[in-house]
């Protein structure tokens, strides 16, 4: 039964790390572009521009 005492709270904090964790990347326009990653797979790299450096 003292093991709940260490669980109940640890449990807590994890869910609130993935809360915060998740309203950072909305704040952080993270799904913004969720088509782009979709078309940007199908793309061959040899028609893309060369990097700049």
């Amino acid at each position: 039964m003292d093991i709940i005492v260490f669980l109940i709270p640890a449990a807590v904090s994890l869910g609130a790390m993935g809360l915060a964790a998740f309203l950072w990347s909305l704040r952080a326009d993270q799904y913004e572009d969720l088509e782009g990653a979709a078309h940007r797979i199908l793309l061959n790299d040899d028609d893309l521009p060369p990097p700049r450096a």
